[in-house]
């Protein structure tokens, strides 16, 4: 058996913590190492950590000053010692047979990198809608198809719902300081992979709760900078389209656009001043690509509309929408 190690970055998770290293614990595929990376907690979740190192030599914890979950996940990767590499966050949990499932499938079909679907829970233990739909057997899917996917918004980049080959990750890391840091990544590292196998099960457990780094617990109060980090990530894909997959150069405007309607649906409408030059770069993208953007055939209708609002008028269409709703601003 394949040693595979399992990452977790932590940050004051003390109480989600136990649950997450239970499930972890109890996989049935036995030849692993778990690496906790305590990225400068400041409740007890280092001594819980430590109290499972003691109790369980598979564990291996690091304790760094606090640097963001990329930083932490480098840590890890820097660490780890086994052929494969997959990832958890301390509020998820797992399935038994998480790790065994990717393993054999990777074994079974001959792939580099395997990918399990994953559920998101409530903080009160309700289901969540699925964020991206399970398929209903093994599916395999080429590198251009996963890129189409997520240019589309159908696809699932995140590095916990998936085991990798830890080769895959010479000479590339998680950009630190950054959100949606997975996205990033997937995209550097899609050239170096021919194909990979998506798993039916839902074996990865997102746990939702608000406050956790890309959400916001009041979005017109917080502004997350997982909105301007997702602009950025679509500039950068861009390039990579325009120079490795022409053919998606429309599904990769689609998500330049869409990205940054999700940004001006968001920004408070305090922060959309002729001082910030970030916001104004966005609004300048939406009106140059109006005429694309209305004859894009992967817009819906009503992202059309809101684009050619937002457009034009952005700070007045985001006041209207306020009064309507009743928000203050």
């Amino acid at each position: 058996m394949e040693l595979v190690t399992i990452i977790v970055p932590v940050y004051n998770t003390s109480k989600y913590l136990n649950k997450c290293l239970d499930t972890l614990l109890a996989q049935t595929y036995e030849n692993i190492e778990i690496i906790l990376v305590d990225d400068g907690s400041t409740d007890n979740s280092l001594e819980i950590c430590k109290s499972y190192e003691e109790k369980d030599k598979r564990i291996v914890v690091i304790s760094k000053a606090n640097g963001g979950s990329s930083s932490a996940r480098n840590v890890g990767l820097d660490a780890a010692k086994g052929s494969y590499v997959g990832f958890v966050d301390s509020d998820d949990y797992v399935d038994g047979d998480f790790v065994s499932l990717m393993m054999e499938a990777i074994e079974k079909y001959d792939v580099p990198m395997a990918q399990i679907s994953r559920d998101e829970i409530n903080e009160d233990g309700t289901k969540r809608d699925d964020i991206c739909t399970p398929p209903k057997e093994d599916y395999m899917i080429s590198s251009k198809e996963q890129l189409r996917e997520l240019l589309l918004h159908r696809g699932d980049c995140s590095y916990c719902t998936r085991i990798t080959r830890k080769d895959l990750f010479d000479g590339l890391r998680f950009p630190e300081g950054k959100l949606n840091e997975d996205f990033y990544l997937m995209i550097n590292m899609l050239p170096r992979i021919e194909k990979f196998i998506i798993l039916p099960s839902q074996g990865y457990h997102v746990f939702y709760r608000l406050g956790s780094n890309s959400r916001a617990e009041d979005a017109r109060n917080n502004f997350s900078r997982v909105f301007t980090d997702c602009v950025d990530n679509a500039d950068y894909v861009m390039k990579v389209v325009e120079k490795s997959y022409p053919d998606l150069k429309k599904e990769a405007l689609r998500f330049n656009l869409f990205q940054r309607l999700e940004y001006l649906l968001h920004i408070p409408i305090r922060q959309m001043t002729k001082s910030d030059n970030y916001y104004l770069s966005v609004v300048k993208y939406v009106r140059k690509h109006y005429f694309s953007q209305m004859l894009n055939p992967y817009l819906t209708f009503k992202n059309k509309i809101y684009l050619c609002l937002l457009g034009a008028a952005p700070r007045t269409v985001r006041v209207v929408h306020a009064r309507i709703k009743g928000w203050d601003y």
